[in-house]
């Protein structure tokens, strides 16, 4: 590899821009994507290999070129130190999430509950989230039920770029939650982008099958999968 495409890979990568490398197997030559201009195929592949988080070897006018990813790490951002992010937070780690968990009740918000691995931000959710900084490898789940704590973090990520949004709450909690955010400014098209009542539609009742059909709907929103939603019986009450 050359010093100056090494430099702009550590560069890239120290900005948390995704970028990937590709190598020309015949002669070694080598690009940065989406720094340096290619061909529409070979630049739709990488997109493609960054998409998917994998690499791979592809053919572009006779010419085989190896794709490698060098992607910024995926991200959790947890509102609300409560049951349900106790069992959420295991998951993500072990999916490879870099996990933060945002609660000022700090008494909530305890490495005895949540362990070693993950980050534990007693900030007000507002100041926490602008600091963080939600980007395209983030996700972001909100839990409190408490809309001091649970609007404006999601004021701060439906204004970011982050792949996916959920709150947790009934149909009926959620329209209420709407109105607010349009009241501070925030589009129908804005409020879309939330998943609520969040996770998948699996019959989740207990907090470890509800954070498993959270992490599922990450997931599925990560890879660009069309599943169900979501809708248990006790969460319509709520």
């Amino acid at each position: 590899m050359k010093a100056e495409t090494l430099a702009r890979l550590q560069a890239a990568r120290a900005g948390g821009r995704p970028v990937a490398l590709l190598t020309r197997l015949p002669d070694g030559e080598q690009r940065l994507f989406p720094e340096d201009t290619l061909p529409p195929a070979l630049a739709a592949a990488a997109e493609a290999a960054l998409a998917a988080d994998a690499a791979r070897t592809v053919d572009d006018d006779g010419q085989k070129w190896f794709i490698q990813p060098h992607n910024p790490p995926l991200r959790l951002i947890v509102v609300g130190a409560v049951h349900v992010a106790q069992a959420l937070v295991p998951m993500a780690v072990g999916l490879g999430y870099a996990v933060t968990v945002v609660d000022p009740r700090r008494a909530f918000a305890t490495e005895e509950r949540f362990g070693p691995r993950v980050t534990l931000v007693d900030d007000w959710p507002d100041e926490a989230m602008a600091r963080l900084a939600p980007d395209t490898r983030t996700a972001v789940v909100t839990l409190t039920h408490d809309p001091k704590l649970d609007d404006p973090a999601l004021e701060v990520a439906l204004r970011s770029p982050a792949f996916y949004i959920g709150a947790l709450g009934s149909r009926k909690t959620h329209a209420k939650r709407l109105a607010r955010l349009a009241e501070a400014g925030l589009t129908a098209t804005d409020g879309a982008r939330i998943a609520a009542p969040v996770g998948l539609a699996i019959g989740a009742v207990t907090a470890p099958e509800i954070a498993l059909s959270i992490m599922a709907e990450v997931v599925a929103a990560r890879r660009g999968a069309a599943l169900g939603r979501r809708s248990a019986p006790e969460l319509e009450k709520t």
